[in-house]
């Protein structure tokens, strides 16, 4: 063997040699995560039932992944500034979003311009929560049920406003569709998230919501809102005795806010899997499942496939809604 053969072989040798002992390394790097906090983006406003959902999970994922689970909030645009943050951070398993029917499944139809693909730039993880909306008003209103509720819009037009957390969203379109499906008209007042909503309600300055009923809840059981009806098919067990709004006087009425986690598109999949055990795990465990029910919410919990075609699906469901609503956003 020549002398440059010997030299090159030697470097062969070197070089196979390094790229053996960094192999272990890369793949303790890899088992390690999460080695630092993982951020949940909420979409909406501090106090809201998105943001109590993400709080709840994650405080549990991050007793089980050994790691700080944090909320950021980042209102605002019916939830696309947040959606857009987390569709642009980095695919590393360490920002999280909990998406919305409103943000994955109503915004794309929506809005004329998205400033992300619901589909496209997220990796799905699970679906959190199925959440019904609870139909309030505040104790000073004359009405005392659906039905009265009907008369006294009829008898007085656009009387009756409505606040959501943001136009588009699932407590916007709910009452949408209550007042196609009612024959009444009614103003809408949209907000940055569910909380500042509520407290105008509380305070008077909005005569109903058509609420998420986690964030709803503790209002009406304090005696500070009356609720009227849930909009689901059947009856809530959080709130036994609150009729749906299809047997309080609008037959066939049903809309349902759901909720979940996803990570920007390109996440490893084995971040993708590691996460995806912690959410069903949370969702799993009794005392998360205790504080998901005393706010009115089913955990749901799935495998990633399965939330990307749920999405898919909703996608479909809710375009169709919006586009008979006639609402459209720039």
């Amino acid at each position: 063997m020549s002398a440059l053969n010997r030299r090159t072989f030697a470097l062969a040798t070197v070089a196979a040699a390094g790229a053996l002992s960094l192999a272990p390394l890369a793949a303790h790097a890899q088992a390690a995560y999460p080695s630092k906090p993982i951020t949940i983006i909420v979409p909406f406003s501090a106090g809201g039932t998105t943001d109590i959902l993400a709080r709840v999970v994650g405080l549990y994922m991050g007793t089980d992944l050994g790691q700080p689970v944090v909320v950021d909030n980042r209102a605002g645009a019916g939830g696309n500034i947040g959606g857009q943050a987390a569709a642009r951070a980095t695919a590393d398993g360490y920002t999280l979003f909990m998406g919305t029917v409103g943000t994955h499944a109503i915004n794309q139809s929506l809005y004329k311009k998205m400033p992300f693909d619901p589909i496209k730039d997220f990796a799905p993880l699970s679906r959190v929560a199925m959440v019904p909306n609870l139909l309030v008003a505040n104790p000073s209103q004359p009405y005392k049920n659906v039905k009265e509720m009907i008369a006294y819009a009829k008898a007085h037009p656009n009387k009756i406003n409505f606040g959501s957390s943001g136009n588009g969203s699932s407590i916007h379109l709910s009452g949408e569709l209550f007042k196609q499906m009612a024959g009444v008209d009614m103003q809408h007042v949209p907000y940055r998230g569910s909380a500042p909503a509520v407290s105008d309600l509380l305070g008077g300055q909005i005569s109903v919501m058509f609420d998420n009923m986690p964030s709803a809840i503790p209002h009406v059981k304090g005696g500070k809102l009356r609720a009227l009806a849930v909009t689901t098919a059947k009856r809530s067990p959080a709130l036994p005795d609150v009729p749906t709004i299809a047997e309080a006087g609008v037959p066939g009425y049903e809309a349902t806010s759901w909720f979940g986690l996803l990570a920007p598109a390109g996440t490893p999949a084995p971040i993708v899997a590691k996460l995806n055990a912690s959410i069903l795990k949370a969702l799993a465990d009794p005392e998360v499942k205790k504080k998901l029910a005393e706010q009115g919410a089913e955990p749901f919990g799935e495998k990633p496939e399965q939330f990307a075609a749920f999405i898919q699906a909703e996608t479909a469901k809710w375009g169709k809604v919006v586009k008979e609503s006639g609402a459209s956003l720039d």
